[in-house]
């Protein structure tokens, strides 16, 4: 298969043991630059090419947009999906999954259990606001925020205003949560593949600190996934329509909770904990749905609340 994975740098280990386990298979693999792609758009039908030349043929496309050339990116994206390139994560459900506020009333629809969350707009309404939310410790996070950037936690009602406040004032979007004191600064990533979490990881958050992202120097460990939150992680990856997905879940006193789905998890500190290879996990995932033996495409699901998957 000829297989395209889009990335601004070939030499970092996701894109680099993606790149690995395609060759290891016996495909032909290329590492794109999303922005040194360019695109022809007609009623008579579409085109891409990359420094001068045309990039026709693609079986399947892997996308590693960051977030921030996402708009550019995921066009990018869209344009290989309309020439009938297969690709696990669409243009669609990466933007879904990407915007917190957006990805969050998507799963919520559904019934997938989440910290709850409150959103608003105009100053006047955030007394009425914090209120909904119950009282502090509370967790306000920037709606495009990654890696632990852009989260915060207040422990007081003037704190919480405060931030709202600071971040209404630089035009921010964000929204805000209950902060879930059991887990103890811990949460699992779920690496899911099509229907299956193929790895999981325990995350925590160094001393003094509640973020558990490995980027913010929380430490990880393999982590035996129980059933019931395998099943939560799956379910939450097929809300949003993606066949790669890292979900993030909390484990709290009413269960597992949901706190993320990112539509481009590294592939590092999984594959390093738990020894899975997650990477030639993902390939042969691809390869599937592009030949048709496996799923052709994620289609998003919309059931009834309350509905199994």
């Amino acid at each position: 298969m000829k297989l395209a994975i889009l990335s601004r740098n070939g030499k970092l280990y996701s894109t680099r043991r993606l790149v690995e386990a395609a060759r290891q298979r016996g495909h032909s693999v290329r590492v794109l630059d999303p922005l040194r792609c360019y695109m022809r758009i007609g009623k008579d039908g579409f085109a891409l090419r990359y420094k001068g030349q045309s990039l026709a043929g693609y079986g399947a496309v892997i996308p590693r947009i960051g977030a921030s050339i996402n708009r550019y990116g995921t066009a990018v994206l869209h344009q290989f999906e309309l020439m009938g390139c297969h690709t696990p994560n669409p243009a669609a459900a990466i933007k879904d999954a990407r915007d917190k506020l957006r990805c969050h009333q998507l799963l919520a629809a559904q019934g997938i259990d989440m910290p709850l969350t409150v959103f608003g707009d105009n100053p006047d309404d955030t007394d009425d606001l914090l209120a909904m939310l119950g009282e502090p410790p509370h967790v306000i996070k920037l709606t495009e925020g990654s890696q632990g950037r852009g989260v915060m936690l207040t422990e007081k009602p003037s704190a919480s205003r405060g931030v709202v406040d600071a971040l209404r004032g630089l035009y921010a979007t964000f929204l805000l949560q209950e902060y879930i004191a059991e887990a103890g600064g811990a949460d699992i990533r779920c690496l899911v593949v099509g229907d299956e979490v193929v790895a999981a990881m325990r995350r925590q958050a160094p001393e003094g600190d509640f973020r558990a992202n490995l980027h913010r120097g929380g430490v990880a460990e393999a982590f035996a996934l129980d059933p019931a939150a395998a099943e939560l992680a799956v379910r939450a990856a097929k809300v949003l329509g993606l066949g790669v997905a890292g979900v993030d879940l909390i484990l709290s006193a009413r269960g597992p909770l949901v706190l993320e789905v990112n539509a481009s998890p590294g592939l590092e500190g999984i594959e390093c904990s738990t020894g899975v290879d997650v990477a030639g996990r993902i390939i042969e995932f691809v390869a599937a749905g592009a030949t048709g033996t496996g799923m052709a495409s994620r289609k998003r699901v919309r059931k009834p609340r309350g509905t199994k998957f």
